[in-house]
């Protein structure tokens, strides 16, 4: 019941403000963003906004900082829009939860960190096994452990690669900005819907935090892909068929089309099975399927490359720094340049070659102690010189210290 205008002391009258609900605060965060609309929002925040655009349908999280907003905004925002969202006990949860929201038909996704990521990995291992599509939000943080919860960190790269046991294949995208966070979002979803694979979307805190203005585009600007459905009766259908794209339609469970899924070694029918043959033919099907689509999936960004004599090779918000640091020594007569992975993994082989046998060194900042730098030096393969710049202390690699390195080797 409203309350009746009163008096003060003083004779006025006080109009009594309407109690706004427990748990009723409004959010800006939260509210729904129109499209076309120039917004100022975190990557946390683009992250959303582009699951969104891309149709997730369900979302299964447990709160972890620097990832904790996506979880929150997602609260709301997902059935807003006709979708579900689930607080699971842990991690382990999470995983499992989105793998069968997927089976079942939706578009699915989760965002953690650090300590997060590592519980999720067994169940990460069965969707590539089972060929389920999901998106996992990494916002990485220092470790190991509890590690450093509020500080950057690039320390979960090789995790992301080899996290899984066995042979496998994983996609992992890296934005560096709030805008792309919104469009590798989008890609994250493409790639794992045409694909038939968990894809990971490796974020730092850095990158999560941040705020920077953006347009949202127009829906009808947005590339989106679902999964191809099978186009045959259901007693016609084989769940693991080995297509020509690799890539064998997926129906979903409650469309009349029955199956069985198992995290073993299974046949073209879903079945465990130990005949070599098959084993094999599986296996490679599961690699070659990644393989062979790395023209579309891996996304690099050169910058005054054409004359350089020493490049920086960076991702995420290192490469922000690093941008700044190559353009000061640039100005200082260096000749340096800039390679930028927006694709961690597959890795850019061929893009490292042909920087090789192009300059002289390759400098490789990143905060941790040295992960991709390995990788850096085994395709360079001696052509030319690799030097790391490591800062781990819970501190970005300031712009100042890659211009050191460059005026040092250069």
């Amino acid at each position: 019941m409203a309350k009746k205008a009163s008096k003060d002391k003083s004779g006025k009258k006080e109009t009594a403000r309407k109690q706004q609900p427990p748990g009723k605060k409004k959010n800006a965060a939260s509210t729904k963003k129109e499209t076309g609309q120039t917004v100022l929002i975190s990557g946390n925040e683009a992250c959303v906004e582009g699951a969104l655009a891309a149709g997730v349908g369900f979302f299964a999280g447990y709160p972890i900082t620097p990832a904790t907003e996506i979880s929150e905004i997602l609260s709301t925002r997902l059935p807003s829009v006709g979708g579900k969202f689930i607080q699971m006990e842990d991690e382990i949860a999470s995983m499992a939860a989105i793998i069968g929201a997927s089976i079942a038909g939706l578009k699915s996704m989760t965002a953690t960190s650090g300590p997060g990521f590592s519980l999720m990995q067994e169940n990460i291992g069965f969707g590539i096994i089972a060929e389920v599509p999901c998106v996992v939000v990494n916002v990485m943080r220092g470790g190991p452990s509890t590690g450093l919860p509020t500080n950057p960190s690039q320390g979960d790269v090789m995790q992301a690669r080899w996290g899984r046991h066995g042979d496998h294949r994983i996609i992992v995208l890296c934005p560096n900005s709030v805008e792309e966070c919104y469009k590798l979002t989008i890609k994250a979803f493409n790639f794992s819907e045409k694909y038939r694979t968990p894809v990971i979307l490796l974020m730092d805190e850095v990158v999560a935090h941040m705020r920077e203005k953006m347009t949202l585009p127009p829906e009808s600007n947005i590339p989106v892909i679902n999964r191809v459905k099978p186009s045959v009766p259901p007693e016609w259908h084989i769940p693991y068929e080995n297509t020509p794209t690799g890539v064998p339609p997926m129906a979903a469970f409650g469309d009349g089309y029955r199956y069985h899924i198992t995290g073993l070694v299974h046949d073209q029918h879903g079945f465990p099975t130990q005949r070599q043959d098959e084993i094999k033919e599986f296996l490679s099907r599961l690699t070659n399927k990644i393989e062979k689509a790395r023209k579309e999936l891996i996304m690099v960004e050169t910058e005054f490359i054409d004359d350089a004599k020493v490049a920086v090779l960076s991702y995420g918000s290192t490469s922000r720094s690093a941008r700044r640091a190559v353009t000061m020594a640039r100005k200082g007569g260096a000749k340096v340049g800039i390679v930028r992975l927006l694709t961690l993994w597959p890795f850019p082989v061929r893009v490292v070659q042909r920087l090789s046998e192009h300059v002289d060194t390759i400098i490789a900042p990143e905060m941790n102690q040295g992960q991709l730098v390995g990788e850096v030096e085994r395709h360079a393969c001696g052509r030319c010189s690799v030097v790391p710049l490591n800062r781990f202390d819970g501190a970005m690699i300031e712009p100042e210290e890659i211009l050191h390195k460059i005026l040092e080797v250069e």
